[in-house]
């Protein structure tokens, strides 16, 4: 998508880039099977090991923003539903590479394919987001690139479950001890993805939660229209782009923005735009919103989404449908406890995950910046 950050790997040397990778052995273990993905800084392969299946990500130790330990240790802190589990993270030869849980397709690319959602679909979609962004925010950290392509579905039993993704950009947005946020700061370059960042973040404040429930609230539009008003906007450069972006953003009303959708859409977005800085979201009464359109329709919370084929209706183990959320997080956890471990047996070339990237993050209260290559502010 032309709003995105700039990727690390440059066009000319991608064959290359693949051809190092693909079919080799990493940690003495994972043999690279194929590409699968590409993110904002690397790029994904699907990895075999003892007849299981991994994802790994590799990131350039030379060209990249050296995002991914942060990533690694952001995930391994986390560990909670809807969060794919790490097996390791480590370095090998000019890579740093992370090795997690393996999954389905992402939202981007079901919506690729679609053209357009229904609102029982972005509704199942949404509550599942707002719950694990809710867990997230509550561990002191926000995502800052909420975007269709960081959510992926799971696979075969866990098929029915939204994964949040790419947490290299995230970050803490205040104190795990006092609770304090820390100062909202302006003057800053874009973090994240502009079709998609909240009109502060645009305008340059320092992002906190209101501002990945923002974002969510463009992709949701996104999702049920097929497009945003912003997009295909002509511009002379990158900084022009993104000026034309936020303008025409706060030009446009929720109302116009959520024009023929139900007016619980219009709440969401409208409510999430106001939202202060250090303002605690009400998650629960967001969920609600769209728990209010289930029911009003009849639609069923049955985790058949617009894409759903019969295969992964029998590949899914047998599951109780709850709208609890409580009850749906004991379900997705109790499915990962056993996979959601740290592989303590690395070779040489790899160093564990218990890093001291997370610890120096937490004892940084003064919350100091790191200025990525590419000019994004971490």
């Amino acid at each position: 998508m032309e709003e995105n950050n700039e990727l690390e790997f440059e066009n000319d040397t991608e064959e290359n880039e693949i051809q190092k990778i693909k079919n080799k052995i990493f940690f003495n273990k994972y043999h690279c099977i194929e590409k699968i993905g590409e993110g904002s800084f690397g790029k994904i392969f699907k990895g075999e090991y003892n007849n299981e299946y991994f994802a790994l990500k590799f990131e350039n130790r030379k060209k990249s923003q050296n995002l991914l330990e942060n990533e690694a240790a952001i995930m391994s802190y986390l560990k909670g539903p809807n969060i794919p589990y790490i097996k390791s993270y480590g370095y090998s030869g000019e890579y740093n590479i992370l090795v997690m849980q393996l999954l389905g397709k992402s939202l981007e690319n079901l919506f690729e394919e679609l053209k357009i959602f229904s609102i029982k679909t972005v509704c199942i979609i949404v509550i599942q987001i707002l719950n694990v962004l809710e867990f997230i925010h509550n561990k002191h950290i926000i995502h800052r690139d909420i975007k269709p392509d960081n959510f992926v579905m799971g696979l075969d039993d866990l098929s029915q479950f939204v994964y949040i993704l790419d947490f290299g950009l995230a970050k803490k947005y205040r104190s795990s001890s006092t609770l304090i946020q820390y100062p909202m700061i302006n003057k800053k370059k874009l973090t994240g993805t502009a079709r998609y960042a909240s009109i502060n973040a645009l305008k340059g404040y320092e992002q906190s939660r209101r501002d990945d429930l923002e974002s969510l609230g463009y992709v949701i539009i996104y999702f049920l229209k097929g497009n945003l008003p912003w997009q295909g906007l002509k511009s002379k450069n990158k900084d022009d782009r993104y000026k034309k972006i936020l303008q025409k953003k706060i030009e446009c009303s929720s109302s116009d923005l959520c024009y023929g959708l139900p007016n619980e859409f219009e709440r969401y977005v409208e409510y999430t735009k106001n939202l202060e800085y250090i303002e605690e979201p009400q998650y629960e009464m967001l969920r609600n919103l769209f728990m209010k359109i289930m029911r009003r329709e009849k639609y069923k919370f049955d985790y058949i989404y617009d894409w759903t084929t019969d295969y992964e209706l029998k590949m899914r183990k047998e599951f109780t449908i709850k709208t609890d959320v409580d009850s749906h997080n004991k379900d997705i956890k109790k499915k990962n406890i056993k996979k959601n471990n740290i592989d303590d047996n690395n070779d040489s070339n790899a160093i564990n995950i218990y890093s001291n990237t997370l610890n120096n993050n937490n004892q940084n209260e003064n919350n100091e910046e790191t200025v990525c290559c590419s000019g994004c502010i971490m």
